[in-house]
């Protein structure tokens, strides 16, 4: 079963530094975003790719999203990203808006399921910053739950779907949201929203198209 680390200012330096060593040796930590609880992994290791495809019992062929920390990281993972990607960066980043892009070759192809193209998002969540800038490289942040299954918004929603199956949960309460990224597509200056979520379209809608 997943040890469960209840997330705590008194010891938020421990927690940081073991789940850092965890993600760098190739495992797979649920952690608490500002929409859902996500699966935190390192995407240049290919083996902890595929146990994040294990775990949530999801086809390979699917691409993974990337948090990051900054729109300068995102843009070095992005093939020439556009000058709609930049517009919609500044206006909701950090926040809940995934831009999917072409991906930079520096990334695995298994991460973009073979279809050359990456989902990239700035979270407003202080300690997935922090493990980001720790581990210094974007990481994994698929939802934490099962393919087809309701996502996670508590560490113990975590724990009952697939608490099996990682070995660590960071508590950070509830959610603040209840709803996953809006998540919008870039091919050049087109943009299109192909998710719904936590940005709403009237607030994107002067860069549709």
């Amino acid at each position: 079963m997943a040890e469960i680390l209840k997330i705590e200012p008194a010891r938020l330096e421990f927690i940081l530094d073991y789940a850092t060593r965890m993600i760098l040796a190739g495992k797979v930590v649920a952690v608490p975003t500002d929409t859902l609880y996500g699966l935190a992994a390192d995407p240049f290791n290919l083996a902890a790719v595929s146990e994040v495809n294990r775990i949530k019992r999801r086809m390979a062929e699917r691409p993974l999203p990337l948090l990051v920390a900054s729109v300068d990281q995102a843009a070095d993972l992005a093939h020439d990203p556009p000058r709609r990607f930049f517009q919609l960066a500044e206006k909701v980043w950090p926040g809940p808006l995934t831009l999917v892009v072409a991906a930079s070759r520096q990334l695995p192809l298994k991460i973009t399921g073979n279809t050359g193209k990456v989902g990239l998002r700035w979270p407003q969540a202080p300690v997935v910053v922090a493990l980001i800038a720790a581990c210094a490289r974007p990481l994994i942040g698929t939802s934490a739950n099962l393919t087809e299954q309701p996502p996670c918004t508590s560490a113990e929603e975590v724990n009952r779907q697939i608490g099996d199956a990682v070995p660590l949960i960071l508590d950070g309460g509830p959610t603040p949201a209840h709803v996953p990224s809006t998540v919008v597509e870039l091919a050049g200056e087109h943009a299109r929203i192909i998710r719904p979520g936590g940005v709403p379209e009237s607030e994107l809608k002067e860069y549709l198209g």
